[in-house]
């Protein structure tokens, strides 16, 4: 009887534990967690946006708030705030081609929250799918969430600054090629966000994105650095495209170029770019 009741205890708790998400979460899982009340949605877009139309069971968490104070400390309070523990499965979601998504899904990988994903696609994706929405706003209980900040997937302008110039580092500008070839962190090279994505999908499928970023002679032993203009949302998307390529070692630095130029860092432009430079292929 004993070893009988055993088994019963490992079989409920093996149907209660948290299923840990892939890079990029498609629909059809997304909608079996909601139906399951395993999943927390997170949605980044404008407050008014989120009340006219959102997921089921989404929260509105605007970009905005989340830059307007991003210390650890912080995004955990906010993360406790949506109900968020520490296992919870996060999947997050945007309208802006997923740029602004992988900018608030990285911050929670960072300060401890590795059960993040992004949603596959964006909400006119979704609606253009015929896929179920709600008006109502969602809150819910505040949960207790630790602080466990992950510096291997960081960058600051100190790090960047020291990894231009090591063998086995490289700086990747997501910035469009003639905003890269305008001005860019010296030996920076360029990957514009707007490679990485696909039609009905934020990103491109594994395999390609492999191949793509291979055919640029970069080898997935090199720590790779990412930046773009401001505040790291296209350079995010494409830290998220890196990581589902198998590329392991890869680091944002979410202050970017901005910051850069702001503190007079030194820059690279190439003076006698020609129209066949627009090409990033």
């Amino acid at each position: 009887m004993r070893s009988l009741t055993a088994a019963a205890g490992k079989k409920k708790a093996a149907k209660t534990s948290t299923i840990q998400l892939p890079i990029i979460c498609d629909a059809d899982t997304l909608r079996s967690l909601i139906s399951k009340k395993a999943v927390r949605v997170v949605d980044v877009r404008k407050a008014n946006d989120y009340k006219q139309e959102h997921i089921p069971t989404a929260i509105s968490l605007p970009l905005a708030r989340v830059l307007e104070n991003d210390a650890p400390e912080k995004i955990v309070s906010i993360l406790e705030e949506l109900g968020v523990s520490d296992k919870t499965p996060v999947v997050v979601y945007d309208d802006t081609f997923g740029a602004l998504a992988a900018r608030v899904a990285w911050t929670f990988q960072f300060v401890g929250h590795t059960n993040t994903a992004l949603l596959e696609m964006t909400f006119k994706q979704w609606k253009e799918l015929g896929l179920e929405t709600e008006e109502s706003a969602r809150t819910f209980p505040k949960a207790k969430h630790s602080l466990e900040v992950n510096k291997s997937i960081y960058a600051d302008a100190s790090y960047v600054e020291a990894a231009k110039s090591q063998p086995g580092k490289l700086l990747v500008d997501s910035r469009e090629r003639l905003n890269f070839l305008t001005e860019h962190i010296p030996g920076a090279k360029n990957i514009p966000y707007t490679m990485v994505g696909s039609n009905g999908s934020i990103l491109r499928k594994a395999e390609e994105l492999k191949r793509f970023i291979e055919n640029r002679g970069i080898a997935d032993t090199t720590e790779i650095i990412t930046y773009c203009g401001s505040v790291g949302t296209l350079s995010g998307l494409t830290y998220y495209a890196l990581r589902l390529a198998g590329f392991q070692n890869v680091k944002l630095y979410p202050k970017s170029f901005k910051e850069w130029k702001a503190l007079g860092k030194p820059r690279e432009e190439f003076k006698d770019a020609t129209y066949w430079d627009l090409s990033a292929e």
